[in-house]
């Protein structure tokens, strides 16, 4: 059994993390059927059933769960070889796998990415935007960004973009004049607003906070959707009130074609975080990265 091909049990850690020939493909650039067949080779190799597949699901059986619970450490110290070798290089090298939120991806990583992929030009970066809780890690990125609330407190978290941001709300002119300008929180249940739902199918109510008084409310939806494209133009169509991410409205608020209402409750909250596991090799492109952002900070602070 000495002679198991590497590439095939990574294949193996690969589908089990993630639980999907797509997703396991798609994160590695390769197709789901070059996976399939690397499962087959090993299986066949070993002689048991590894993974129990059906066209909706795959589970690992029990012999896959004990050869993931070895195999995994054993990676790993195989990758953190390779990164102890890729240090000795004049400059950082490979690929750096980051799962960010909808908002970081859009608004806070573009000019941060571009400095550091100038400052380490051996250095490629695979980003994935999603705005629900992962464990990074076994979904196989070297980090994540979420915001503090979100942050797993046996991970170690360094900030990333702006130090503080705000919520606001907002509504097109025409519906403002047709449908009157809320004074008030409270006033919002007798409006159409437009709402957000992640993946999860969750839809969150709207927190406001003025001073030490703070209101939840969760107004009527004329639109519910999980992407902003979609909320902030049926904003602008004048459809209903939006409330979001300040920099996602910014644009239309500066242009005019929509009006910051409810400015008395206005949000503000920590800016987002970069998270990553203790490790003792911690993947040579994460620690350049870990390394530039600390380094924007003191020049920040400075």
């Amino acid at each position: 059994m000495n002679d198991l091909p590497l590439a095939d049990l990574d294949a193996f850690t690969a589908v089990a993390a993630t639980r999907s020939f797509r997703a396991a493909a798609k994160k590695r650039g390769v197709s789901a059927s070059s996976l399939s067949e690397a499962l087959r080779r090993l299986e066949a190799k070993l002689q048991v059933r590894l993974l129990n597949r059906t066209t909706r699901s795959v589970t690992l059986t029990e012999a896959g769960m004990r050869l993931l619970d070895r195999l995994t450490p054993a990676l790993g110290e195989i990758a953190g070889a390779l990164d102890q070798v890729n240090e000795m290089r004049d400059s950082p090298a490979g690929t750096l796998k980051l799962n960010v939120p909808t908002i970081v991806a859009r608004e806070i990583l573009p000019s941060i990415v571009g400095r550091f992929l100038r400052e380490h030009p051996a250095i490629s970066l695979e980003v994935t935007a999603e705005d629900g809780f992962v464990d990074v890690l076994a979904a196989g990125f070297d980090a994540g960004v979420r915001y503090e609330e979100r942050v797993e407190r046996d991970m170690i978290a360094i900030p990333i973009g702006p130090s503080r941001q705000r919520y606001v709300t907002a509504a097109a002119p025409d519906y403002l004049a047709r449908h009157g300008v809320p004074q008030h929180p409270r006033d919002l249940l007798d409006h159409g607003c437009i709402r957000h739902r992640f993946a999860s199918g969750i839809s969150l109510p709207w927190e406001f906070g003025e001073g030490d008084v703070a209101l939840t409310i969760a107004p009527p939806a004329v639109v519910t959707a999980n992407t902003i494209d979609l909320e902030l133009g049926a904003a602008l169509d004048g459809l209903g009130i939006i409330r979001t991410f300040e920099e996602f409205v910014a644009p239309a608020i500066a242009a005019g074609r929509l009006v910051p209402i409810l400015e008395d409750w206005t949000t503000s909250f920590s800016g987002p975080f970069l998270y990553y596991a203790s490790r003792r090799h911690m993947p040579t492109p994460l620690r350049a990265f870990v390394d530039f952002l600390k380094l924007e900070q003191r020049r920040d602070n400075g």
